[in-house]
């Protein structure tokens, strides 16, 4: 019997292998951009939400897949897809290039970011990162703004932002909510409906958020200082 992570995951690994975000294969197939958000993969009372065959259907003829492609991905074997493995192999390289780099203060307000958390529209600067941007798909830079982050970080500080990067216990991560509100966290727990965050800064409180509530989380993977 097929299992509701494994139909999310084959998901996942298509995108991956067409080096898309889940909102970008959802956007190639023609369906609504979050449709395959993780947010969306559970109601908000922490029912199961499964995609329909329809969408799966429109996903593989937007992809040129076959279904035996597809349930291959669902394979615990089925090891990581090209650009995982790519992103390990290349990962800080020492390559100069140049990405997005936008302030804190500005991170919060609309048109800056796709519906997957990935730089978009106008308005961004550009810092140089020692790696090249084809290295890291999708990374960009938040200026630290104001002493919220103190000690860990102070005003002026630049942090490397990676979207779409798998997230885990006792990282330091960059949470949007879907007010707006962007903060720089440590990401101390998360459960199918919650997620639990330390403050950098022990003047600021811990919070704790549903998962419902927040637009995206990327982890950080570089800070200058």
């Amino acid at each position: 019997m097929l299992s509701h992570n494994q139909i999310w995951e084959a998901l996942d690994r298509l995108a991956e292998r067409h080096e898309l975000t889940p909102s970008g294969l959802a956007r190639r197939a023609g369906l609504d951009p979050t449709s395959f958000n993780k947010s969306k993969r559970l109601s908000a009372d922490g029912r199961l939400r499964w995609p329909s065959t329809e969408s799966i259907a429109k996903v593989l003829d937007a992809t040129g897949a076959s279904m035996e492609q597809f349930l291959a991905f669902m394979r615990p074997d089925a090891g990581p897809s090209e650009q995982q493995a790519r992103q390990q192999e290349n990962a800080f390289q020492p390559q100069g290039g140049s990405i997005p780099l936008l302030g804190f203060a500005q991170a919060g307000a609309g048109g800056f970011f796709d519906d997957g958390g990935f730089p978009a529209g106008q308005g961004w600067d550009v810092v140089e990162f020692p790696a090249a941007p084809s290295q890291k798909s999708g990374v960009y830079a938040l200026e630290v703004q104001g002493e919220s982050m103190m000690p860990l970080y102070r005003d002026g500080d630049v942090l490397i932002v990676e979207p779409g990067a798998q997230v885990r216990r006792n990282d330091r991560v960059v949470v949007r909510t879907n007010e707006g509100e962007v903060m720089a966290k440590v990401l101390l727990r998360q459960s199918p409906r919650s997620i639990e965050l330390l403050s950098l800064n022990p003047e600021h409180p811990n919070r704790t958020l549903e998962l419902s509530d927040v637009d995206w989380i990327a982890r950080i993977i570089w800070a200058s200082q």
